[in-house]
């Protein structure tokens, strides 16, 4: 599929069909869509300010093994949660948004919260095959495009909204390593400047991405499990972002009126190989470029000893804590609204205080 007929589909599309649409890029098209970013944006994965580190192939064989499992649905039950107050955001936005687009949206995990009354035509978009041909049905036309959300096939100044949920942290049994995909600023770096370009004026990018407090108890306990049985612990867990970078992020890269809010999701489990079991369900294994290879099995079963006596339930039952950060932000429009210029007020700060006295004229 060219950029041409991404183009066309983006002004001819009507209502979808019974059955999931789904393009594939052809080569072509993600060779454009790199050189669009290259020179267009002056960045990419292996660009200047950002650092390859994540194996996309790998993420792309991960998902779609997920998403053959047959029991695969079970594991939607944190996105689908996140996926439902990422669309209550949406509603809070009183105007209808014609045409958005879903960065990453998997089966439709906000999709399915919306209306066709707040938005009118929806693009889908996600790296794995096998997931948007289990897409959830919704109301809204909907549009299935299969490509990598760091290479966005479509032209500048298109969507009023742009959405993205992927809030899942990465973790295999084999390997014992996590990466939620929006870890760090080297994976924000190439794909929000995107997303604000495809975005129109005065449009609004709504997203969610897991915060730096995620698996605080898994994490620990790994590390100290790891310590007693082999002398030292490994990082199995990469960077993620904090809530004061993320706004940072942001802004840096032109969005306006920003806002960023945190929320915890706890989830309890009978034990720590559920939380693996689960987590690797989710599609997320890990994919750096320097993964560990395997984790010893004393280890994990200290590990697993350790979680339960830290933080177990009393009955019997391990909690798993996922800390959601929410951004939203804005393109910016001539019609927004601006500070003041340094220097205008006609008011002291030195005033306030004679707000509650009387004036002369009541005096008399």
């Amino acid at each position: 599929m060219s950029s041409r007929v991404c183009l066309r589909v983006l002004q001819t599309a009507g209502p979808p069909p019974a059955a999931p649409r789904s393009w594939n890029l052809s080569p072509e098209c993600r060779h454009r869509a790199g050189l669009r970013w290259e020179a267009r944006r002056g960045l990419s994965s292996l660009g200047r300010g950002s650092m390859n580190v994540f194996d996309r192939s790998m993420k792309k064989r991960q998902k779609n093994w997920a998403a053959s499992l047959q029991d695969s649905r079970q594991y939607d039950y944190l996105r689908d949660e996140v996926g439902s107050r990422v669309a209550d955001r949406v509603y809070d936005i009183a105007r209808t948004f014609p045409l958005a687009l879903d960065v990453g949206g998997g089966r439709g995990h906000i999709a399915e919260h919306l209306s066709k009354e707040v938005v009118e035509r929806l693009f889908l978009t996600d790296v794995s095959e096998a997931t948007l041909k289990q897409r959830k049905p919704t109301e809204i036309p909907t549009h299935d495009v299969l490509a990598d959300e760091e290479f966005l096939p479509f032209p500048d100044n298109t969507f009023d909204l742009v959405s993205s949920l992927d809030q899942r942290p990465a973790r295999s049994p084999q390997t014992a390593d996590f990466h939620p995909l929006w870890s760090v600023k080297v994976r924000l770096n190439p794909t929000v400047p995107q997303i604000l370009q495809v975005l129109k004026p005065d449009g609004v990018f709504i997203g969610a991405m897991v915060g730096g407090e995620t698996l605080y108890e898994l994490r620990c306990s790994l590390q100290l499990a790891e310590t007693e049985r082999e002398g030292g612990f490994s990082p199995h867990i990469s960077p993620y972002t904090a809530v004061t970078d993320l706004g940072n992020l942001l802004g840096q890269a032109g969005f306006n009126m920003l806002t960023v809010d945190t929320d915890e999701v706890q989830v309890h489990y009978p034990g720590i190989t559920e939380v693996m079991t689960d987590l690797q369900g989710m599609g997320e294994s890990n994919c750096a470029w320097n993964r560990r290879s395997m984790l010893h099995r004393d280890t994990i079963l200290a590990a697993a000893a350790i979680y339960k006596e830290m933080y177990g339930n009393e009955d019997g039952s391990i909690p798993a804590t996922f800390e959601i950060l929410y951004m939203i932000g804005w393109k910016p429009h001539e019609s927004q609204a601006k500070p003041a210029q340094r220097g205008s007020a006609t008011v002291s700060f030195g005033d306030l205080s004679k707000i509650s006295q009387p004036t002369s004229t009541e005096k008399t």
